[in-house]
């Protein structure tokens, strides 16, 4: 981190030196173009003078030598400050293409970083917990009802391992193959079989579902709407307080559905709302940061959202937390 702010410092010298090396070179173009404007006025008034061509510096001035030789001083001196403008302007657009590409880098390279320390938590600890739970049945000869509750604690973390991997081959499909295999699905169905499964990973969840009467269908893919659908519900509960509060709404009309989650959790300020659906990014610093996860939900729902037609938005809920609003068209490939 140290090298890199020498090395900005060391650019930023560099091109200050370019601008007054150039400021001075103009300096000197422009006293050199006067000079050479003075002495030909000089020298032509003398020549006029000794054939007696002029009666006065008034005439003189009058003539059309003189009128000719001003007119290409002046082109000049506006070709000087021409070359100078469009020179200064570049190196201003060059100082900021760089510095763009080298803020992008450093948070390309943060984002990377708290990636890698995120996946790392994020696998060792139920590699761990799976670990432990296998020696200790292999060590000990323990009741039925503890061998079965270390069980179930086992396959929980296998689930989430599973979970994991599999947003990440998503992820990575995302970006190269995701075709989306669209099928008449009863989206309706799939938000309270999703609701029902994160109430019981999440007992502590108060989450209320408000569908409209009659079931909706779209045409999409089953996969990519199930994880909009899981990703959204399970970031609203992962950023709320100790006993979250999830409101998930669906609402149809002639064209579109529209999927509402809200929650009355953290929130998320305006600049980040522009960074969120970034693959890797979180909100906060790796090292501090509460909350599990790897970076990666919000970005599967903005990609398979954006392949399905449709428009995801983030607003602030009242009087706290946030609301995600996704927008489907009911025949995308249509």
């Amino acid at each position: 981190m140290q090298k890199n702010v020498q090395l900005r410092i060391l650019t930023y010298v560099v091109i200050a030196y370019m601008l007054l090396a150039f400021a001075w070179w103009s300096i000197l173009l422009f006293q050199k173009n006067q000079d050479a404007y003075i002495a030909k006025v000089d020298k032509i008034q003398m020549l006029s003078a000794a054939n007696g061509e002029y009666s006065s510096v008034e005439e003189f001035r009058a003539s059309p030598i003189f009128q000719e030789l001003t007119q290409e001083y002046k082109r000049q001196e506006w070709m000087i400050l021409g070359e100078a403008i469009v020179f200064v302007f570049s190196l201003v657009i060059g100082v900021w293409l760089i510095n763009r590409s080298y803020n992008r880098e450093v948070l390309a390279a943060e984002q990377k970083r708290n990636f890698l320390l995120s996946i790392t938590h994020e696998l060792k600890s139920p590699i761990a917990s799976i670990k432990l739970v296998l020696e200790t049945l292999l060590k000990r000869d323990l009741p039925k009802e503890k061998q079965t509750l270390l069980s179930k604690n086992a396959l929980k973390d296998t689930e989430r391992l599973h979970s994991l991997v599999n947003d990440l081959l998503l992820a990575a499909k995302l970006e190269v193959t995701y075709q989306p295999n669209p099928e008449n699905l009863n989206v309706s169905l799939i938000v309270r079989e999703t609701i029902e499964k994160l109430s019981v990973k999440y007992p502590r969840a108060e989450i209320t579902i408000q569908l409209a009467d009659e079931d909706v269908y779209v045409q999409a893919d089953r996969l990519g709407i199930n994880s909009i659908v899981i990703n959204l519900i399970e970031n609203a509960i992962k950023y709320s307080f100790a006993e979250p509060k999830v409101m998930v709404k669906l609402n149809p009309s002639n064209e579109k559905i529209q999927f509402t989650v809200a929650d009355q959790g953290i929130g998320i300020n305006d600049n980040d709302k522009k960074k969120v659906f970034d693959r890797f990014y979180r909100v906060g610093n790796e090292d501090t940061r509460q909350t599990k996860g790897t970076g990666l939900g919000l970005y599967i729902v903005h990609e398979i959202v954006k392949a399905h037609r449709g428009t995801i938005k983030i607003k602030d809920n009242v009087p706290k937390g946030s609301i995600f609003l996704v927008d489907l068209p009911k025949q995308p490939f249509a």
